[in-house]
């Protein structure tokens, strides 16, 4: 039987994937999908293609009549499930204020910017001040752009910068400023508090493709 070129689309749920590697095991022939996961590549009947990407579950799939008839092949793959890397900060991070006896156990704690939230908001007089004076409303302002440093320490932890140049095309000059632009957004954010990394990186290349339409359109 002689070979042809077929085409293919591959999703990972309802979405197109770009950047799969796709490798036929009898000719080892090679080619990646692209941004709207398509490819092409030469098979015959009964060859297998051998489907991976570092965020996916390699999948092997044998090319049916069907298939070779048809010219046309489509691919659904699963999202890996990876749990992000902890971040270990201190390393005598068994010692907290609970062992040595400062604080009950469980008792809730707080960071530098909501303990100064509580303290503005703690009586009713305190209250009616600060409600005046606007002093609970910065004190809020603070606990938000602390919580976006830590979001912004946990991103920088996530991806190198090949991946952003890469794998997501954006500029290196602009890495920051998309950083910035993803933890802005509640779904990203979510995900990085919940050490999902399957979902960010599903997350960042869409944010990445309408990050790229706002450089675009800056110039």
């Amino acid at each position: 039987m002689t070979r042809k070129e077929i085409l293919g689309q591959i999703f990972e749920k309802s979405t197109s994937v770009n950047g799969v590697s796709i490798v036929n095991n009898t000719t080892q022939l090679t080619t990646i999908s692209d941004e709207n996961g398509m490819f092409s590549i030469v098979v015959r009947e009964g060859d297998v293609l051998v489907f991976s990407a570092v965020n996916l579950e390699p999948l092997k799939h044998r090319v049916t009549m069907e298939d070779f008839e048809s010219g046309k092949l489509q691919v659904k793959m699963s999202a890996k499930e990876i749990e992000l890397k902890e971040v270990v900060v201190n390393e005598n991070a068994n010692i907290t204020t609970e062992n040595l006896g400062i604080v009950p156990y469980g008792q809730k704690t707080y960071t530098p910017a909501e303990r100064k939230l509580f303290t503005a908001s703690s009586g009713p007089v305190d209250k009616l001040v600060n409600a005046i004076t606007g002093r609970t409303a910065m004190l809020k302002k603070e606990v938000n752009v602390e919580k976006k440093e830590m979001l912004f320490k946990k991103i920088e932890y996530l991806f190198d910068e090949n991946y952003y140049t890469e794998r997501l095309k954006i500029p290196v000059d602009d890495i920051k400023g998309f950083q910035l632009f993803c933890v802005d957004d509640a779904q990203f954010a979510v995900s990085l508090n919940t050490k999902n990394k399957t979902m960010s990186m599903f997350l960042i290349t869409d944010l990445a493709r309408k990050y790229l339409i706002i450089l675009e359109n800056e110039k």
